[in-house]
C-alpha cells in the first residue's frame, strides 16, 4: 500500500470516528461551562483564602486556562485514560473527576488520600483512581514521565490516551523535545496540549522561543499532528481534541495542540505582573478571556438563557462555598507522618537454595539475573542505549535478551539520559511493568539527574504514599580500566544522599544476582552500580551460580573474612582489594575482619558496629575523592554510635579529590591501591 494511501485511510478513519463519538454539541458545552465555572470559582475563593491566611499561602491561578483545559478532560475517559497536567490546570482536574474539597483541601495542606496530602505545594495533583500520577514542580519533568505511561499503553496493546499539559515555557525544556521525539518513534498513543499563554513567568515568548510559538520547531518531528488553534474558542478546540483522541487511541500516533490563550492573573501570589506587564497588554488579554466569551457564544446559540446562566453560576458558587467548608474541615498532616513514606515497604522473598552451579563471573551473573526476571514475570522490560539485539550492551551484559523475550522486551533507546530515565518512571507506572533501564556509564547519568532525583526517587513520598515507582537503573561505575574522566566516575555518595533511592553494589558474582533479582521485585526505585573492572574478574569475584529462587536481601552486609585486629570496611572494587591485604598481612600476624557493605541504601551499619566492638579500629577504602565521600558518613556514624570502642583514630583510604586521568601512570596515582590499604590496616594495627 503506498504512502498517501495509508494517510488516506487513516484520514478517513479519523473522522468518521469524530462523526461517531462527538459529543452532542449542546451537552458537551453545557459540561463545557460547567467546568469553566467552577475552575474560575475556585480561583477566586482560593485567592480570597489567601488573604485570610487559612494554612495555603501560594496560589497558582488558572485565570484564562479554564476553556483548553476543560475540553481537554471532558475529551477522555475517566479511569481509563492517563493525565499528567501541569500545575495550571486546574480546570483539566475537575473535568476529569477530582473533588472540588479535595482540590481546596491540597490547597490547604490538609491530610486527605490525593494530590499528596500536604507534601507538596497546590495544584500538583495526583489521583491513582483517576489515573492522574503525582506532579512535580520542575517544569517540564512531566513530559518524558508521560511517554513512558504511553510506552506501556502500547506495549499492554490498551487503547488508553495519556494526556499532558504544559506552559509554552516548557518547551524550551529538553525533556519537551527529547518526548517529542521518543513519543514520534514509537507511534505512542500520546495528547500533548501546551497552553500557551505567551509568558513564562516574566519571560515574554519572544525571549524564549525562537520563532514565537514551538509549533514550526514541532512540525518537523515525523508522525506528529500539529493542532495551532485559539484556546478560547469552543468550536477549534473541541475539534482539535476530538482529532486528537481519537488519533492516539486508535493507535496512529502522537497530536501536539498548541492553544493560545491569555493568562489573565499573575503567576502566582508572589507575583506581581505590573512588573514586566503594561496595562494596554493587560487589557488585550482581558479581552480574550474565554469565560465571557463562551458564555456569550451560548447565549448567541440558544444554548441555554440568561435566567439560566445566573442561576448555574449561583447553584456553582454555592458548591464552590460548601466544598471549602468541609475541606476547611480536615486535619493538617500529623508531625510524627513528616518523615513516613519515602520508600514503599517490602520484604524479601524466601531464599531458597539450590545446589551451586558452575563458577560465572560477574557480568555472566547479572545476565542470567535479568533472564531468569524476566522468564518469570513479563512486565520486566529492558532498555537503555545499545542494549538490544546483538550489542547486548558495551559491556555485553544485556546480550540474547532480545533474541529470547522480543523487541518489546529488551529494546534500544535514543542516546538521551533523561529520556530513559523519564520513560523508566512512567512505564512504571501502571501495576504491571517493571523496567530495568540501563545508563551506558555512570558518568553519563548528569543528564538524567532531573528525572532521577526530582522525580523518582521522591514520586512515593510526594504522593502521599498512593504511588509507587518499581524502577532498576543499571550503572557501570568505576575506573581502574583506564578511562579516563568520563568512564571512570565513582558517583554512589551522590546517589546515597537522595532520600528515595536505593543503591546497591554488588563485589561477586553471587552477590550481584542475588541482589539484582532482588531490586526487579522491589517496589522502590533502585540503582544496582556495576563496577566495570570487575565484569570479567575471576580470583574473588568468579563464584559458583546461585539457582533461580536465591534472592539476597539489600541492606544486609557480608563480613567476608573475620579478623580480631582491624575492621576494613569497602564495596566494589576495594573489596577485592581488601581481601587480598588482609590475605598478606595475616603471613605478619595482623588479623583483618573484611565487610563488603554490598548496599548503601539502605545501609547495614550493625554489622560494621559489632565488628567495631570487637577491634576497635577502622579502615574504609573507597575510589571516590575523599571529600565528602561516603566513607566520611561511615566515619561519622562510627563516632556517634561506636566511639567508646574505638582505640585509634579511624581512617580512610580513597581516591584523590580530582578527576581520574587516563593515563595509566596517572590513574594508579588518583585511585587507591592495593599496596596503600595493606599500609594503613599495617600501620592501623599498631597504634
Amino acid at each position: 500500500m503506498s504512502h498517501y494511501s495509508v494517510k488516506k485511510n487513516r484520514e478517513d478513519l479519523l473522522k468518521d470516528l469524530i462523526d461517531i463519538a462527538r459529543p452532542i454539541q449542546k451537552d458537551f458545552a453545557l459540561k463545557t461551562l460547567d467546568v469553566m465555572l467552577k475552575s474560575r470559582l475556585m480561583d477566586e475563593k482560593m485567592a480570597k483564602l489567601v488573604r485570610q491566611n487559612k494554612g495555603g499561602t501560594f496560589h497558582l491561578g488558572s485565570f484564562g486556562h479554564e476553556m483548553i483545559g476543560a475540553i481537554s478532560s471532558l475529551s477522555l475517559i475517566p479511569g481509563t485514560d492517563w493525565a499528567l497536567p501541569y500545575y495550571r490546570d486546574r480546570s483539566f482536574a475537575i473535568g476529569l473527576g477530582c473533588a472540588l474539597q479535595d482540590l481546596i483541601a491540597a490547597f490547604l495542606a490538609r491530610d486527605i488520600p490525593h494530590h499528596s496530602g500536604g507534601r507538596m505545594m497546590p495544584e500538583h495533583f495526583s489521583e491513582k483512581t483517576l489515573r492522574i500520577p503525582c506532579q512535580s514542580s520542575c517544569v517540564g519533568s512531566q513530559f518524558l514521565q508521560a511517554a513512558g505511561v504511553a510506552m506501556s499503553a502500547l506495549l499492554r496493546k490498551k487503547k488508553e490516551v495519556v494526556y499532558v499539559s504544559g506552559g509554552d515555557g516548557s518547551t524550551s525544556q529538553g525533556d519537551f523535545h527529547e518526548m517529542l521525539n521518543f513519543a514520534c518513534l514509537h507511534r505512542l498513543p500520546l495528547v500533548i496540549v501546551i497552553q500557551d499563554n505567551g509568558w513564562a513567568i516574566s519571560v515574554p515568548v519572544e525571549e524564549q522561543t525562537a520563532g514565537r510559538s514551538i509549533v514550526h520547531m514541532a512540525r518537523g518531528y515525523e508522525g506528529l499532528d500539529v493542532f495551532d488553534i485559539d484556546g478560547c474558542d469552543f468550536l477549534q478546540t473541541q475539534e482539535a481534541l476530538s482529532k486528537a483522541v481519537a488519533k492516539a487511541r486508535e493507535g496512529f500516533g502522537p497530536s501536539l495542540v498548541v492553544a493560545k490563550i491569555p493568562r489573565i492573573s499573575a503567576h502566582s501570589s508572589s507575583d506581581d505582573p505590573k512588573k514586566y506587564k503594561g496595562d494596554d497588554v493587560c487589557q488585550e488579554e482581558i479581552s480574550r478571556d474565554p469565560l465571557p466569551r463562551f458564555e456569550k457564544w451560548l447565549l448567541e446559540n440558544d444554548i441555554l438563557t440568561a435566567d439560566e446562566l445566573s442561576a448555574k453560576k449561583a447553584s456553582l458558587f454555592e458548591e464552590v462555598e460548601k466544598a471549602a467548608v468541609v475541606a476547611d474541615t480536615k486535619p493538617f498532616p500529623a508531625r510524627s507522618s513528616a518523615a513516613t513514606k519515602v520508600f514503599k515497604e517490602f520484604t524479601c522473598p524466601e531464599n531458597k537454595e539450590s545446589p551451586p552451579g558452575e563458577s560465572i563471573v560477574l557480568m555472566d551473573a547479572l545476565n542470567h539475573a535479568l533472564s531468569e526476571e524476566m522468564q518469570r514475570d513479563l512486565g520486566v522490560v529492558v532498555f537503555g542505549e545499545d542494549v538490544a539485539r546483538g550489542k547486548g550492551g558495551v559491556f555485553g551484559i544485556t546480550r540474547s535478551l532480545t533474541e529470547k523475550f522480543g523487541e518489546e522486551r529488551c529494546f534500544n533507546t535514543p542516546l538521551a539520559e533523561s529520556t530513559i530515565i523519564g520513560v523508566a518512571l512512567g512505564l512504571s507506572l501502571d501495576g504491571f511493568h517493571k523496567p530495568v533501564a540501563e545508563i551506558q556509564f555512570a558518568d553519563y547519568s548528569w543528564t538524567g539527574m532531573n528525572q532521577l532525583f526530582n522525580e523518582l526517587a521522591s514520586f512515593h513520598y510526594r504522593s502521599n504514599g498512593e504511588w509507587n515507582c518499581p524502577v532498576v537503573v543499571r550503572m557501570p561505575y568505576g575506573g581502574y580500566i583506564q578511562g579516563g574522566p568520563y568512564h571512570s566516575q565513582s558517583i554512589e555518595a551522590f546517589l546515597s544522599h537522595c532520600p528515595g533511592l536505593k543503591v546497591v553494589i554488588p563485589s561477586n558474582a553471587a552477590d550481584a544476582k542475588r541482589l539484582l533479582k532482588t531490586a526487579i521485585l522491589d517496589p522502590n526505585p533502585v540503582i544496582f552500580l556495576e563496577h566495570k573492572a570487575l565484569y570479567r574478574q575471576r580470583l574473588f569475584c568468579a563464584r559458583p551460580e546461585t539457582g533461580p529462587d536465591e534472592f539476597l536481601p539489600l541492606g544486609k552486609a557480608q563480613v567476608v573474612r573475620e579478623g580480631s585486629d582491624v575492621t576494613f570496611v569497602g564495596w566494589g572494587m576495594t573489596v577485592l582489594m581488601g581481601v587480598e591485604a588482609a590475605d598478606h598481612l595475616m603471613k605478619e600476624g595482623v588479623s583483618v575482619e573484611v565487610i563488603d557493605l554490598r548496599t548503601l541504601v539502605p545501609l547495614d551499619f550493625e554489622t560494621v558496629l559489632n565488628s567495631l566492638k570487637k577491634t576497635g579500629k577502622l579502615l574504609i577504602a573507597h575510589e571516590a575523592p575523599k571529600n565528602c565521600g561516603f566513607g566520611a558518613e561511615l566515619m561519622a556514624r562510627a563516632v556517634e554510635e561506636g566511639f567508646h570502642y574505638l582505640d585509634a583514630p579511624i581512617q580512610r583510604v580513597c581516591g584523590k579529590d580530582c578527576p581520574v586521568p587516563y593515563c595509566k601512570d596517572l590513574e594508579d596515582e588518583v585511585l587507591p591501591q592495593k599496596k596503600e590499604i595493606e599500609d594503613a590496616l599495617r600501620s592501623l594495627s599498631l597504634l
